[in-house]
């Protein structure tokens, strides 16, 4: 139909143009005449004129039906535009308020994640390293105060052990069981060894709730924006998806936000369970090198008392 109508239109507008130029060729007579027969020429030529002017009302973008076909094509532009600009800058502009809020946080929790990785990284280097040099230092040494000016004024808890050895040493002077000395040292050196695993711990926590809540965050700015998104659907009143697409890249950006937060918290907080567990392996291989000094330093002491009565019995 829409071929027939164009054909009509292209042998009206050459039956125009032939009539025009065939007037334009007659001879214009001279008198009287001729001024009564130059009103013949525009009639002529403007005769066809209104049918040309009238045919395109019978044109398809007339048709009442075709008016809905328009407005999805019109949308199906404007997604594809869309579509064509969409980055994770420009989905985070345009999403929901509460999408944007979770796609803050779990990016904070991110930021949070691998401040910690650095912080407790450099820590469980400097405090390994100093624990394994202050180990090696009192090795070969025979008593408490030995080993504690072997060690001099570092900071370590091998330190705090040999200082709350000698303490227990110091309270408990006159005491001959040396069983209840070494009890009482034992349980100075355990609040010790638990007060430095809660301070070496400090941080893990929030990696595990990061890595195990993130994912669930995220899900949840995602449903948001897919229910939003299928709001969207009923306003335009069209079911093609490139006309939600937006919508729904901008809910799926929050669940990779999640992803991108809990994956590296789980596996950080692996990786530092596992060398947390190494150091306090050598907190307790600390432990028992300042038990044995103070073993040493006890069994001495009756040595000596022992050989000072001998002396004393023997001077008699």
């Amino acid at each position: 139909m829409f071929r027939i109508v164009l054909k009509l239109l292209a042998a009206l507008t050459m039956t125009a143009v032939v009539s025009a130029a065939a007037a334009q060729q007659r001879p214009v007579p001279q008198g009287p005449s001729a001024v009564a027969a130059q009103p013949a020429v525009p009639a002529q030529t403007t005769a066809p004129a209104p049918s040309v002017a009238t045919m395109p009302s019978v044109s398809p973008t007339s048709d009442p039906t075709a008016a809905p076909a328009e407005r999805e094509s019109k949308l199906l532009k404007s997604a594809t535009a869309e579509l064509r600009e969409l980055s994770p800058w420009s989905m985070f502009k345009s999403a929901d308020v509460l999408v944007k809020a979770v796609m803050v946080g779990l990016a904070f929790a991110s930021l949070v994640t691998w401040t910690i990785f650095i912080a407790k990284m450099i820590e469980l280097t400097v405090v390994q390293r100093k624990l394994r040099a202050a180990l090696n230092m009192i090795g070969d040494a025979r008593s408490l105060a030995e080993a504690q000016f072997t060690l001099g004024a570092k900071g370590s808890v091998l330190s705090s052990l040999l200082a709350a050895a000698m303490r227990e040493a110091r309270l408990s002077a006159g005491i001959s069981s040396d069983a209840g000395i070494k009890e009482r040292a034992a349980s100075s050196f355990g609040e010790i060894v638990r007060a430095e695993a809660r301070r070496i711990r400090l941080g893990m926590g929030l990696l595990a709730t990061i890595g195990a809540t993130s994912p669930f965050v995220g899900l949840f700015g995602t449903v948001w924006g897919i229910m939003n998104s299928f709001i969207g659907i009923s306003k335009s009143q069209t079911t093609n998806l490139a006309v939600v697409a937006p919508g729904i890249a901008e809910a799926l950006l929050a669940t990779a936000l999640g992803l991108v937060a809990a994956i590296p918290a789980v596996i950080i907080y692996n990786h530092f369970a596992r060398v947390t567990r190494g150091y306090l392996e050598l907190v307790g291989r600390a432990s028992g090198a300042a038990g044995r000094l103070l073993s040493r330093d006890l069994d001495r002491t009756h040595v000596s008392s022992v050989g000072g009565s001998h002396s004393r019995a023997a001077a008699e």
